[in-house]
């Protein structure tokens, strides 16, 4: 069942200020149990982090910035 252009916008915003503030806690989170790694380490770590947490969500925020095709035009 597709989801609709207003549902994924509604859905992306939710996920972008609720779910990547909790994703910034636990990445954090995670660093600070590594006993503070070494620089290169700890940027490999947060830039494989900042990459992943967009991959399970790709299918809601292609398209998002575009015009809304559900809605005929006027």
């Amino acid at each position: 069942m597709p989801v609709s252009h207003k549902a994924r916008r509604r859905l992306s915003l939710l996920i972008l200020l609720v779910g990547l503030p909790l994703y910034i806690i636990v990445a954090v989170s995670v660093i600070n149990a590594m006993d503070r790694p070494s620089i290169l380490v700890e940027l490999l770590v947060y830039v494989v982090l900042g990459v992943v947490w967009a991959l399970p969500f790709k299918f809601i925020f292609k398209g998002i910035g575009q015009a809304d095709p559900d809605k005929p035009d006027s």
